[in-house]
């Protein structure tokens, strides 16, 4: 097997697939990547057995053939190499690489194609297509509120909702709560599935900002394919809480206030705040919103007070300010909705200007203001 290309772009190319090999993994084989030539195409697959995603880019095949090739040594090779062709030469016996350049050669073992796991294969699975930006956007505003707890494991992945031409990502930790929804879909099913985490980082990191996402998806896996790539993942296999239950139908008391300035007030509160809890109290009445902390192990205490528009009765109540502040940190609207009913009841956040076929809905729980 041989084939010459640009080091540049197969780096390029590397880095992508790159995100699918865990960092202990459980087989040597899984360090590797799979290389495939097929004339002038070459395939690069990886896979940590839960996620795998797979490329494809043009080269100047010479001979077809499959090599694994450890991925650190062959990555660090070429982020050491200025952009110039290189050519891959594989002994298809042996499974010896060669690599040429216009420095020198460098060689190294790799392994047996056929020791490579099988990926998983999407055949006739429900489908969905996507804009690729609605995804990514979905992601964006869910992923972070995603739980770490393992023995609540339905909890640690996004919750996808298929509705026919509605899309739903649903993630929460049991003290946050963010539902995302979409309506330009072209789906003709109604399904829900839940995400891993680590396939909705790697999604993050690799989708294109623009064009169509081919969603396919079955009980087991979910596969997403884009731009000559696919992402596979093993679904999580759990049931997912009924969040609508949680989710207040009537939060009578409106408070609107500047995303930003809101924002910015908390990242300075939070630091007098306990430790332990985050805890920021927040004082709203007309016209008037008074934010405070204050941590008695260390006497330490801090307050602002920012302008508002409000309608309801006084309140004080108290958050974790680590949270509001994610929340609102993913948030693009300048200005922002708080719904609240009573201090001891969760609170909705929610962007004034809802994006259109789009709607976003976060819940965070209070914090007792006796802690």
């Amino acid at each position: 097997m041989k084939f010459s290309v640009s080091s540049a772009t197969l780096l390029k190319f590397l880095q992508k697939a790159g995100g699918a090999i865990g960092s202990n993994p459980v087989l040597p084989i899984l360090e590797d990547f799979l290389f495939q030539v097929e004339e002038n195409t070459l395939i690069i697959s990886s896979t940590d057995l839960e996620t795998s995603i797979t490329t494809q880019l043009d080269v100047q095949g010479e001979e077809n053939g499959a090599v694994a090739i450890p991925a650190k040594i062959l990555m660090d090779t070429l982020k050491a190499l200025p952009e110039q062709p290189v050519t891959l030469l594989i002994d298809d016996e042996a499974f010896g690489i060669e690599i040429t350049s216009s420095y020198g050669k460098y060689k190294l073992a790799g392994d047996n194609p056929e020791d490579f796991p099988k990926i998983p294969a999407s055949e006739e699975d429900d489908t969905v297509e996507i804009d690729a930006s609605v995804v990514l956007e979905a992601i964006s505003n869910t992923l972070f509120a995603t739980s770490n707890d393992e023995l609540r494991l339905a909890m640690t992945g996004v919750l996808v909702q298929v509705d026919f031409n509605k899309l739903t990502f649903v993630s929460t930790d049991a003290h946050k709560l963010v539902k995302y929804a979409a309506h330009n879909v072209n789906s003709n099913v109604s399904a829900s599935f839940i995400l891993p985490k680590k396939a909705c980082t790697l999604l993050k990191s690799v989708l294109p900002a623009t064009g169509m996402v081919i969603l396919r998806f079955n009980r087991s896996n979910a596969f997403f394919e884009f731009d000559n790539t696919q992402l596979v993942c093993r679904l999580i296999d759990a049931k997912y809480p009924d969040y609508n239950a949680v989710i207040p139908a009537d939060n009578p008391y409106s408070l609107t206030v500047g995303r930003a300035d809101f924002l910015n007030s908390l990242k300075r509160i939070v630091i007098y705040s306990n430790k332990t809890t985050n805890q920021v109290i927040l004082k709203i009445n007309d016209g008037s919103l008074n934010i405070s902390a204050q941590d008695l192990d260390f006497s330490n205490e801090a307050a602002e007070q920012m302008t508002c528009s409000y309608d309801g009765d006084p309140i004080i109540i108290g958050f974790n300010a680590k949270f509001l502040i994610e929340m609102l940190g993913v948030l693009n609207s300048d200005e922002v909705f708080v719904k609240l009913s009573t201090p001891n009841k969760a609170g909705l956040l929610l962007p004034t200007e809802q994006v259109e076929n789009e709607e976003i809905t976060m819940l965070v729980m209070p914090v007792m203001l006796n802690q």
